[in-house]
C-alpha cells in the first residue's frame, strides 16, 4: 500500500541531497541529468509508480507541498522519460496541470523555498496545451523571473535560463496555439506556417543552459 510518506522516494531521487551547498557546475550537471535523458535510464524502479497515480493511488502525496510536489513529477516528468517521442510522454498534462494548479491557489507552491522545486512546480502550466495555455505561460514568465530573481547567486545564470525557456514557449504558443514539435507524435498535421517553423527552429524543449552539450 502507498502512504502518504512515499513521495520521499520520489522527491530524493529527483533531488538528491547537497543541492543547497552545492555550486552551478554541480546544478549544471544535474540539469543535464534530468533533461538530457540521463535519467531515463535511472527512473525505472520508480516507473510503476506512474500507473499507481494515474489510477489516484498517490493522492495521499497531496498533502504536504513536497508531496504535491513529487506527485507532479511523476504526472509530468516521468511519461516524458519513460515514452520520450511517444504520444504517451503528454498523456498525464492535464492531471498534472490540476495538481500544480490547485497547489498555487493551497499555498503548496508557496511554501516551497527552493529554485529547483519551484521550477518543476511551474512546469505543468507550461507543458499543458490547451485554450488557456497562453494565459497561463504569461503566469509562469512571471513566476519563473522571481525565481531566478531570488536565487542564489551562484545559480542564477541557470534559473535565468530557464526564463528565456518559459520566454520561448509563450512566443511558441502565442503564434501557433500549440507545440508544433508535437504534431508527427500525436497525429496531428502540421500547417504550412508550422512546417517551415519546425525546419529552421531551435526547439526549447532540447535547448541547454551555457556549459551543457545535448546528449
Amino acid at each position: 500500500m502507498t502512504t502518504a510518506q512515499d513521495w520521499r522516494r520520489v522527491y530524493h531521487f529527483w533531488f538528491p541531497d547537497g543541492l543547497d551547498e552545492a555550486d552551478l557546475e554541480a546544478h549544471l550537471r544535474l540539469h543535464g541529468w534530468w533533461f538530457g535523458g540521463g535519467v531515463n535510464s535511472a527512473l525505472m524502479p520508480l516507473a510503476p509508480l506512474l500507473a499507481t497515480a494515474r489510477t489516484g493511488g498517490l493522492d495521499a502525496w497531496l498533502g504536504t507541498p513536497p508531496g504535491r510536489l513529487a506527485l507532479i513529477l511523476v504526472l509530468d516528468q516521468f511519461p516524458r522519460s519513460l515514452f520520450a517521442d511517444r504520444r504517451e510522454a503528454y498523456a498525464d498534462d492535464a492531471a498534472a496541470l490540476r495538481i500544480a494548479q490547485e497547489g498555487l491557489v493551497n499555498g503548496h507552491y508557496d511554501a516551497l523555498s527552493k529554485p529547483w522545486e519551484q521550477i518543476f512546480f511551474l512546469l505543468p502550466l507550461a507543458h499543458a496545451e490547451g485554450p488557456d495555455h497562453r494565459s497561463r505561460l504569461k503566469q509562469v514568465v512571471a513566476m519563473v523571473a522571481l525565481v531566478a530573481a531570488e536565487a542564489p547567486e551562484r545559480l542564477r545564470p541557470l534559473y535565468r535560463f530557464h526564463v528565456g525557456q518559459a520566454r520561448s514557449r509563450l512566443e511558441i504558443i502565442s503564434r501557433f496555439g500549440r507545440f508544433p514539435h508535437r504534431n508527427p507524435i500525436l497525429g496531428r498535421a502540421s500547417t504550412p506556417e508550422e512546417a517551415a517553423w519546425l525546419a529552421q527552429a531551435d526547439l526549447v524543449h532540447l535547448q541547454r543552459p551555457a556549459g551543457l552539450k545535448p546528449s
